[in-house]
């Protein structure tokens, strides 16, 4: 059973009904509140990851450890990264994050660690990594993602995802253009959306846009069949 918690962009109040839905998983969970944060490039500042720390401190979930794909890990630093009670993708340059985790190695166990149920949680780049390929990203780098042919990723989600809707009005335009070329549908999320996984549901909270066929859907014109969708 799949646990992903997918932010357009993650420290915005708006994401308050997001963070919520976080909390609720990992103490369904039982586990602990422990979380892991794999950084999508360098951070030698760790500037980043503080502000995320502070982020889910707000919650009493403790931001445990920073893990930094560009470094070489012991067995032991890995094995730490996959006790944790959940693991951050953070946002960043979604290509560079792809090409970090398979020079690292990483893609294939995070994959499986996320398909043994564990809570897997992305954030904008990191949300667009658990899709089958990071085509809509082609679109912040003025590219369009129907010619993005090497984009393979997680492959967690029926779906591909595209964060930060409202920061352009031409997004909307290419992002139905672009599904016109796949057969799968595209979730757009405005800031302040989100998208949670889980027991078979697939949690539309705020107000995600599905696209299909070249046009808006309502959730309801979507059929998967593994997931029921529900406007939360």
């Amino acid at each position: 059973m799949l646990n992903l918690v997918l932010y357009s962009d993650q420290i915005v109040p708006a994401c308050a009904a997001i963070d919520l839905r976080l909390v609720e998983l990992l103490k369904a969970r039982g586990t602990g509140k422990r979380i892991a944060y794999v950084a999508s490039g360098p951070e030698p500042d760790r500037g980043f990851f503080l502000a995320a720390r502070s982020y889910y401190g707000r919650y009493g979930l403790d931001l445990a450890l920073f893990f930094d794909l560009d470094e070489p890990h012991s067995a032991d630093d890995i094995a730490a990264l996959f006790a944790s009670d959940a693991i951050h993708l953070a946002g960043g340059h979604t290509g560079g994050f792809l090409e970090r985790l398979k020079r690292s190695g990483m893609l294939g166990p995070l994959r499986d660690w996320a398909l043994s149920g564990r809570i897997l949680i992305g954030a904008s780049a990191g949300a667009i990594l658990m899709a089958p390929t990071i085509a809509t990203d082609a679109l912040f780098v003025s590219q369009r993602p129907e010619d993005v042919s090497d984009g393979g990723a997680l492959d967690l989600l029926p779906f591909a995802f595209f964060p930060h809707l409202n920061d352009d009005d031409t997004y909307l335009p290419a992002l139905l253009r672009y599904s016109t070329h796949t057969a799968r549908p595209i979730v757009a999320c405005n800031d302040g959306d989100g998208i949670v996984v889980t027991g078979g549901r697939i949690e539309c909270i705020g107000r995600p846009l599905w696209i299909a066929g070249g046009t808006v859907r309502a959730p309801g014109e979507i059929a998967f069949d593994r997931f029921a969708i529900l406007q939360i």
